[in-house]
């Protein structure tokens, strides 16, 4: 079954809510104008009555009664649709106005309704001397056929209008919700012309609605994220397939070359260590992209052992100390703090900043580990001299195989350009941040990390 539009769901939804109200109105107005009906017979009979008892005064049995006949006919001729039935205090009747009365009239003293032949009454039963146990009763009908079919004919003027209201409110609503809703339908046709060739395009939000405003920004906001993820996926792939290249060119051109003639077992020695380095590399970039990978679906889970990281960076500053002595690099640590975290992660996001700090720190210059404890988190910055970093560049020093320095050559797993992302990927597993901060002659890489109970 076809579900219904909201457009009509608003239309339906608007002709139901005008049908009852106007139907609540309509029954208000009804019972109102029944009651109104209702006071002004209540009126009309009791003024009557005050006439009747006025003539009938004194005829306490039926032989005076008859003396007043004339005069009560006369009194009723001046109300056509109203008649009267007296009777004895026994139930006898004395005096009936009309032939046509009903047979059977209520008993108990008041105002009743009756419906008989098809005539609608208002009887109003009272005794002609109130004051009297035994004094005859008065029993005066009113005739309100009339009333009965005004209100018949505003009871179907009421239906009549309950349905045409909510005719007209359904096809207004429809008109005003397809109106509304415009701005969602060009909100749609924006939406499905976007492509992976087409991430570009963003919706029009100056002229919308407030509420429509806010989903086209949000909208926008998920476009520019796709948009920024498809482009580092796009970048991603090309600097794999550029990365591979080369070692694989060197493997086809140098196993070729090695199998053009008959060698020396020698030669072919060489050449399988030659291959192995390249395949050696090559294992490394696929294990480091897998890395990437668990990290982007977040299946790192570090493991959580007390560590002092003070003695975790001396024990990786004793292990770089030898490449430092060549070119003169001073290597120092300030401070200490303790964490929970995992202690294989860790030193190798570590490891991969020393490194990279030793690479681009001039001989002679300065590597620097401080680690400050503070009540609700810890900092561990990497600082080294030299000639520093285009503020440019900053932002991008965390993408994949992204190479601030371009000299740097290709099939090198030191200078593969994942280091950066791999440390900012367990770095993010421990639920911390990293930034790079680069001025005065000082490159600085801060680690922030929150305590953990």
């Amino acid at each position: 079954m076809r579900r219904l539009s909201l457009s009509s769901r608003l239309a339906l939804l608007f002709a139901a809510c005008t049908a009852v109200v106007s139907l609540f109105a309509g029954v208000l107005f009804s019972r109102a104008s029944e009651g109104h009906f209702i006071e002004l017979d209540q009126q009309l009979l009791d003024s009557k009555l005050i006439a009747l008892r006025s003539a009938l005064q004194g005829a306490d049995d039926q032989a005076r009664f008859s003396e007043r006949t004339a005069r009560l006919q006369d009194e009723l001729s001046h109300q056509p649709d109203l008649s009267l039935r007296v009777s004895a205090a026994d139930g006898s009747d004395w005096f009936d106005s009309s032939s046509a009365l009903p047979a059977d009239l209520p008993s108990e003293p008041g105002l009743h309704s009756l419906q008989s032949a098809g005539t609608a009454y208002r009887v109003y039963r009272a005794a002609l001397q109130p004051d009297k146990p035994d004094s005859p009763q008065l029993t005066l009908m009113l005739d309100i056929t009339h009333h009965q079919h005004f209100l018949q004919r505003m009871q179907r003027l009421i239906w009549l209008t309950v349905g045409l209201s909510a005719l007209a409110t359904a096809l207004l609503g429809a008109w005003a919700a397809r109106s509304g809703l415009r701005p969602l339908r060009r909100m749609s046709e924006v939406a499905a012309s976007v492509s992976a060739s087409s991430l570009t395009k963003r919706l029009p939000h100056d002229q919308l609605p407030a509420e429509l405003a806010e989903l086209a920004h949000t909208f926008n906001a998920m476009l520019e994220r796709l948009d920024d993820s498809f482009q580092r996926l796009s970048a991603f792939s090309a600097d794999i397939a550029h990365e591979l290249r080369t070692p694989l060119s060197n493997l086809l051109t140098h196993t070729q070359v090695t199998l053009t003639r008959p060698r020396p077992l020698e030669d072919y020695r060489e050449a399988l260590h030659s291959n192995l380095e390249e395949l050696q590399w090559m294992a490394q970039l696929v294990n480091d992209m897998l890395y990437l990978a668990k990290a982007d679906h977040g299946l790192l889970i570090p493991k959580r052992e007390p560590l002092e990281l003070g003695d975790e960076a001396d024990l990786l500053l004793e292990f770089f100390a030898p490449l430092a002595e060549e070119t003169r690099i001073s290597l120092t640590r300030e401070g200490n703090a303790s964490f929970a975290g995992d202690r294989s992660m860790l030193r190798r996001a570590l490891s991969n900043l020393l490194d990279n700090a030793l690479r681009f720190t001039p001989a002679g210059g300065e590597v620097r580990v401080r680690a400050v404890d503070q009540p609700k988190g810890l900092s561990l910055s990497i600082e080294n001299s030299g000639s520093g970093i285009d503020p440019a560049l900053l932002p991008r020093l965390f993408d994949r195989f992204y190479r601030a320095d371009p000299a740097r050559h290709e099939g090198s797993s030191e200078h593969a350009g994942l280091g950066l992302a791999i440390t900012q990927s367990i770095i993010r597993a421990h639920g911390g941040q990293i930034h790079c901060e680069s001025d005065k002659g000082w490159t600085r890489f801060v680690i922030e990390l929150p305590k953990v109970d």
